[in-house]
């Protein structure tokens, strides 16, 4: 086990938490001690919930250990139904309780309560936070959706002349990434190609509803780290096929729209009207050519990184020069795509090795978690978030969806927007030392009687705000140096530092001086 200030994903019963309270009617009682009700605070403070999760915790003490800790979890579990009135329960335990073995499905079935018991046993020191929203979606659709499965070898009945194909929405979950907008878009962009959503899981829906999953023709799997082990269930054993392109992006979702019109209606697909995306006259306007070749490191989940790069490269022009997950159960699909990027792929869940990586390749532009905005923050890279962990100001009152083609336009604004920002404060910093800009001079809005502004102080290193520090002692700046350096761009002047450091070093210099700048320049420009 490795102690550590920042983790990308929790342990699994807060997966099985975000399914319990993403969901109506369903209510889950967790066997743990007092302190795991921390939980609850993600819900509340970072998603901003109006009510807490549907969650009763057991909450024993250190001396109850001593006493019948089994009993006191089947009490919990009788006043929660009779307080809750819930239309199905859940049961686990969390990661301490887990070292207990007080088996709480056992115990719950043996109060012969009159709603389903959805046992659950998540295995908190293998597994994390993803895998555990998947596991506990599939047991729930499995033990609700199971008793309507049609027999062994029946075959799938034939939709009704005239009724419309339909279809399920699976994988969005509370405390999900702008899950809730990428419902309503993806769900208005299903029902203009004639398709009905009959229920989207676990978002919004009740027991019932995961009951009735069988009666849709086919599942649209928007969020495989949630939704693949139970879409694969389904089409088991009801025959449904599954949708698994995530459209986010232009080109993602024409190709989600002609995957779903060929199971849909067959024959050829049709040209969908991207009229509604400004991504791509954006991309190729005047204003964003200087955009093409920008480096960029992605990291986040693997649906969302994988999806990322692509509209990167195809649709903004950027290079990927870095391509990671912490979704370990995906690292198959990661690595297939940084095979295509021609970048090694990243699989870890150690925020340390991603900064590692970060100042390895020193990217104008890094798209990942709240982790990579701190770490590019204190880089001085331009950020923008794509994947959870994410923090409250990522659940944004606005609409504001990842996927389809008003999610291409969210997407050109976030990821374009930091790269825009660069470019005015190399600007603003090029210009710093005329007399229009100098300290002393007043803002030209305010007139003659306005007093001086301060200007950013510039440390010793030429740089505004948080300077990258020289690699070795032993090399020091010339101040004629020092000022040159600082004309350049602050997203690429601490790589500019790095490679002349080197150079010096390489060529026996204790003194870099602007003769050297120039002469490292030339060097590395070949």
């Amino acid at each position: 086990m490795q102690l550590t200030v920042w983790t990308y994903e929790g342990p699994p019963h807060v997966g099985a938490m975000r399914i319990a309270t993403a969901m109506e009617g369903l209510h889950y009682v967790l066997h743990a001690p007092q302190g795991d009700t921390y939980a609850d605070l993600l819900f509340t403070m970072i998603e901003r919930r109006d009510r807490r999760p549907p969650v009763t915790y057991t909450t024993f003490q250190a001396r109850d250990l001593g006493g019948d800790t089994a009993n006191l979890f089947k009490t919990a579990v009788q006043e929660a139904y009779e307080r809750f009135k819930p239309e199905a329960l859940l049961v686990g335990a969390s990661c301490t309780a887990e070292l207990i073995q007080d088996d709480p499905g056992g115990l719950a079935k043996a109060l012969n309560l009159p709603v389903p018991v959805v046992p659950l046993e998540l295995p908190s020191y293998q597994r994390k936070e993803n895998w555990g929203a998947a596991e506990t979606f599939y047991r729930l659709v499995r033990g609700l959706a199971g008793p309507q499965a049609p027999a062994p070898g029946t075959p799938r009945r034939d939709r009704p002349d005239g009724q419309k194909p339909s279809c399920n929405i699976l994988g969005p979950t509370a405390l999900g990434f702008r899950h809730r907008d990428d419902v309503q878009e993806i769900t208005r962009l299903l029902d203009s190609l004639g398709v009905a959503v009959k229920v989207v899981a676990p978002l919004g829906a009740r027991p019932a509803d995961l009951a009735r999953l069988g009666e849709a023709d086919f599942n649209v799997v928007l969020y495989p780290e949630v939704a693949d082990t139970a879409a694969r269930w389904l089409e088991r054993t009801f025959k449904q096929p599954r949708v698994t392109t995530v459209p986010i992006g232009v080109g993602a979702t024409e190709d989600f729209i002609a995957e779903v019109e060929a199971l849909c209606f067959g024959g050829e697909p049709s040209h969908p009207d991207t009229a509604s995306s400004r991504l791509p006259w954006h991309a190729r306007s005047i204003d964003s050519t200087y955009l093409n070749g920008k480096r960029v490191f992605i990291f986040g989940d693997a649906t969302h990184a994988v999806a990322a790069a692509r509209v990167a490269t195809e649709e903004l022009g950027f290079k990927v020069v870095g391509l990671g997950t912490y979704s370990r159960e995906f690292a198959r699909d990661l690595r297939s795509a940084a095979e295509r990027y021609e970048v090694e792929p990243l699989i870890t869940d150690d925020y340390l090795e991603v900064e590692a990586r970060i100042v390895e390749l020193q990217p104008e532009l890094v798209l990942g978690t709240q982790m990579e905005r701190h770490i590019a923050k204190r880089l001085g890279i331009g950020c923008a978030v794509i994947s959870a962990p994410v923090h409250v100001q990522d659940f944004p009152a606005r609409y504001s969806p990842q996927m389809g083609f008003e999610g291409a336009n969210v997407l050109f604004d976030t990821w374009v927007h930091p790269l825009m920002m660069g470019l005015e404060e190399h600007l603003i910093g090029m210009f710093r030392e005329d007399a229009e800009f100098g300290a002393d001079a007043r803002p030209s809005h305010l007139g003659h009687a306005a007093e001086p502004v301060a200007t950013p102080a510039v440390n010793g290193h030429g740089e505004v705000g948080n300077a990258v520090p020289a690699n070795d002692s032993e090399i020091r700046w010339a101040d004629e140096a020092e000022r040159e350096l600082g004309k350049v761009p602050f997203f690429v002047r601490g790589k500019v530092r790095r490679n002349t450091e080197r150079f010096a070093r390489d060529g026996g210099k204790a003194l870099i001086t602007l003769e050297t700048l120039y002469d490292a320049k030339a060097h590395y420009g070949r």
